[in-house]
């Protein structure tokens, strides 16, 4: 698979899952502070939004982690990538990257048991040894019908093998009973519930083989591949937007070119008074770089070594057309 005819083989192998906002990348950038140092670590992630940010949340914040090799697949539910963008974007990391382990994160809005089928597949299964698969799942929302009601929601549960009741900290009396009470009618039969706060998870919880056993199936295609904008050349503008839209929420986001420099105070400013399910972005500012990450429980900030370019990624149930005025207002004279 590489240029040594090194064999790739049995690579110990999880599914990161769980809904929008739920602190999936959070958990795996705390997973990797946590790497054994001889060892080499593989990150294949995708988003929702056709514009990408996760990949560089996780390149600024990786100094301190040598051997961690990262790849992004942008643009819609990895079950609609699971065939040819996920497949190349994996094969191209196993080859690059030989490591010692591989975590997958789907997109929140994304089904997981597709994504399961095609690491099931027969291409994959000297390749990769299929570990836990892990959900994690913000309690206070098993009272919100847009979650439980949402197939993707109960599926992403359904496959688990262990469900991280994550922001333990920020739960009310009885939500941990009421999410253990659920994973028992929704998941498999021996599913474990375990409770996180910022999603520290012991690195021991990823290890020991699925009880997941999926058989590749029919893929919903689209029938057609689309340029990804996360890869397209900036125009003269030097701003790029692009939309998505599915499972019931829509998608907006923009690459700006690095020459457009961002007040950081006027950002935080405008970020903090979005009404949106989830923001994630990377900017670069007149105080540095930053990642910004906004749930509804706020927004958090962090500070980068770098990044090639400012992007934003929106998602929402509906969202304003006035935003792209709004974050270009930001920009510094």
């Amino acid at each position: 698979m590489n240029s040594e005819n090194e064999q790739i083989i049995a690579v110990p192998t999880n599914i990161v899952t769980g809904f929008l906002g739920v602190g999936k990348t959070s958990a795996i950038l705390n997973l990797m502070k946590h790497k054994p140092d001889n060892e080499r670590w593989a990150v294949l992630v995708n988003e929702f939004g056709e514009i990408g940010v996760d990949g560089s949340l996780f390149e600024g914040q990786r100094s301190q982690q040598q051997q961690v090799f990262i790849r992004e697949v942008p643009g819609g539910c990895m079950c609609c990538a699971a065939g040819l963008p996920m497949q190349i974007a994996l094969n191209q990391l196993l080859a690059e990257a030989k490591p010692d382990r591989l975590l997958i994160e789907p997109t929140g809005l994304g089904h997981p048991k597709e994504v399961l089928q095609v690491l099931s597949s027969e291409h994959y299964q000297s390749v990769l040894s299929l570990q836990k698969t892990l959900t994690l799942v913000d309690a206070r929302k098993l009272s919100d019908p847009r979650y439980t009601g949402h197939d993707t929601f109960n599926q992403q549960i359904a496959i688990a093998d262990t469900v991280v009741g994550n922001k333990v900290d920020l739960y009310q009396a009885n939500e941990k009973e009421q999410l253990q009470s659920y994973v028992e009618q929704h998941g498999k039969p021996h599913t474990q519930v375990i409770f996180a706060q910022h999603g520290n998870i012991d690195l021991s919880e990823f290890e020991g083989p699925t009880a997941a056993n999926e058989q590749p199936a029919h893929h919903h295609h689209h029938g057609h591949s689309k340029p990804l904008v996360s890869e397209q050349p900036m125009p003269e503008s030097g701003v790029l937007k692009a939309t998505n839209e599915g499972e019931g929420f829509v998608s907006v986001g923009w690459r700006f070119s690095p020459d457009k420099v961002f007040s950081r105070q006027k950002l935080v400013h405008l970020l903090v008074g979005l009404t949106v399910e989830r923001m994630k972005a990377v900017f670069i500012t007149d105080d540095g770089v930053f990642g910004y990450n906004l749930t509804p429980d706020g927004l958090t900030e962090v500070e980068l070594d770098d990044c090639m370019e400012s992007r934003i990624e929106l998602i929402s149930d509906s969202l304003g057309d006035k935003l792209e005025e709004q974050i270009l207002s930001c920009v510094t004279d």
